[in-house]
């Protein structure tokens, strides 16, 4: 047994690195590239048509009102294409993926709508993940999963919903985006922006 014993603990920490590395997609985005600037973002982002200025002026909001309300949002926002990401504070990947989003928030909000659905989370935590990593548009809160639904959302996270400047939900791709470019490059294909 005393063999054993570092045979066992070389595995159980081998197992511990491959479920982390796992829980990031394998490598994490948030250090790679410049430093993210919100509010540099959102005054690139001046002078977006008033659909997607009124996200934009809701940067990093939580907010209520659940599938009514998102409703509402998307019908407001006909259109403009949009994307959502489902997300949630307690979600390693999501986490790994948030800073490709800020990015990609910043460069494509003047001609795409995004919009997050916090889903599965407590309004303290979902509040500080939002301080850590702000964004240039807002969050609706999701507690019953009732928006991700009616997007045909599957239950794992994160989970991006492209939906064209119609109204129609056009892709759902699980899974983290690794890139801002690989974001960008489905942004164009099936949105065509």
């Amino acid at each position: 047994m005393r063999r054993a014993l570092p045979v066992l603990l070389a595995v159980a920490v081998a197992a511990a690195v491959v479920v982390g590395l796992t829980q990031t997609g394998g490598r994490t985005t948030a250090a790679k590239g410049p430093r993210y600037d919100p509010q540099g973002a959102l005054k690139a982002l001046k002078g977006a048509p008033a659909p997607l200025a009124a996200l934009h002026g809701q940067a990093s909001a939580l907010l209520g009102g659940d599938l009514r309300a998102f409703r509402a949002r998307l019908k407001a926002l006909r259109g403009h294409p949009v994307v959502v990401n489902k997300w949630g504070s307690w979600c390693g990947p999501c986490r790994a993926e948030f800073p490709v989003f800020q990015r990609a928030g910043a460069e494509h909000g003047r001609t795409v709508a995004f919009l997050g659905v916090d889903g599965a989370d407590n309004h303290g935590d979902a509040s500080a993940f939002l301080r850590q990593f702000p964004v240039t548009y807002p969050s609706y809160v999701d507690h019953d999963e009732n928006i991700a639904r009616f997007l045909g959302a599957p239950n794992n996270y994160p989970i991006t919903i492209f939906v064209d400047a119609r109204g129609h939900v056009v892709m759902r791709h699980a899974g983290p985006y690794q890139s801002p470019e690989e974001l960008g490059r489905d942004i164009k294909r099936y949105l065509g922006a």
